[in-house]
């Protein structure tokens, strides 16, 4: 059975609308503040890890598909009770895409960074720092926690926004949920230290390959923005990220850092102390150090970026109609 061109764009309207809602709302009202599903699944994760941790790779592994597993599955079926209820599936991908991305958040918690950084109360700037990243607050002077802040609206505009949005875009309400475990297994268990070498190895492996392309298409759309934003040319943002995004440990954090360093204008990079191990990480961009009026252009930049991301993946929710409603099959008379 063909369908004409009005019946397809009928049928893949629903996912469209629905990307387009859930990033309004995660707008206008960020995160739940009771009864996030991502911390519940969290809370759920970590009562799990509880009862099977051991310092395996193998069964690290089978933690990470268990959670992930018990995340997608409801996941598709919801998709599958949807699916042919224009209506009902909007609603549903809307309210995924709410829970699971978190641009609004990172947006209001750099800015209360910056906020405090520019009254010059460091042990305010300090305490937020926490909900940005991993890195101790304790001994970093105002430099350090601005370089902090504008590496982590770098990262998680991707993470928290470019990259559910893609997945949401190619595989709906599955792909949404299970993005957002994936990414969260790695923050709980995928960084280095002694009890997550080698039992946080398979989230922080599938981390990195669910982040592979909505990185670099996070660092093509910062460099699509920062006229608009910086005044500074795409090629330049594109020859920083060619030239300093491979320097980075994480083969994804480089590419958005470095595009974020060229369209700022600014240097990141340096030395990081997590859990007491410090990390010397190589310079991103060829400008000065972050400073926290720095933070606010990260902000606006990461925004515009969002802006983009929806609009690219409504596109590809319309042309290819990702989580679309099968055609029924007709009987020959």
């Amino acid at each position: 059975m063909v369908l004409g061109h009005n019946e397809l764009m009928s049928r893949r309207w629903p996912l469209a609308l629905g990307l387009m809602t859930g990033v309004a709302l995660d707008a206008l009202f960020g995160d739940p503040r009771r009864g996030h599903p991502v911390a519940a699944f969290g809370r759920a994760a970590a009562a799990l890890e509880a009862r099977d941790y051991a310092d395996s790779r193998g069964r690290g592994a089978a933690h990470a598909a268990a959670c992930v597993l018990a995340v997608a599955a409801p996941a598709v079926v919801l998709h599958r009770r949807t699916r042919g209820r224009p209506s009902w599936q909007a609603a549903a991908v809307a309210t995924a895409v709410w829970a699971v991305t978190g641009a609004r958040s990172l947006h209001f918690e750099a800015e209360r960074a910056s906020s405090s950084l520019r009254r010059r109360d460091l042990a305010a700037a300090r305490a937020v720092l926490p909900s940005l990243c991993g890195r101790d607050p304790a001994l970093l002077d105002a430099t350090g926690i601005a370089r902090a802040v504008v590496e982590s609206v770098a990262e998680n505009t991707s993470a928290a926004a470019v990259a559910p949005l893609l997945w949401g875009a190619v595989a709906g309400i599955p792909g949404l949920a299970a993005y957002r475990a994936v990414n969260t297994l790695d923050a709980m268990v995928g960084h280095r230290s002694v009890r997550y070498e080698r039992f946080g190895w398979a989230s922080a492996r599938l981390d990195d390959v669910a982040n592979w392309i909505p990185a670099r298409v996070t660092a093509a759309l910062t460099a699509a923005c920062a006229p608009l934003v910086t005044r500074v040319s795409p090629v330049t943002v594109l020859g920083v990220v060619r030239r300093d995004g491979g320097r980075h440990p994480s083969p994804n954090a480089g590419r958005c850092e470095a595009a974020f360093a060229a369209a700022l204008g600014v240097r990141l990079g340096g030395t990081n102390v997590y859990g007491g191990v410090a990390e010397t990480r190589p310079d991103l961009g060829e400008g000065r150090a972050p400073e926290p009026d720095d933070i606010r252009r990260a902000i606006q930049l990461s925004r515009a970026v969002t802006v983009s991301a929806t609009a690219l993946a409504v596109l590809m929710a319309l042309l290819t109609g990702a989580g679309r409603s099968r055609p029924r099959r007709r009987l020959a008379r």
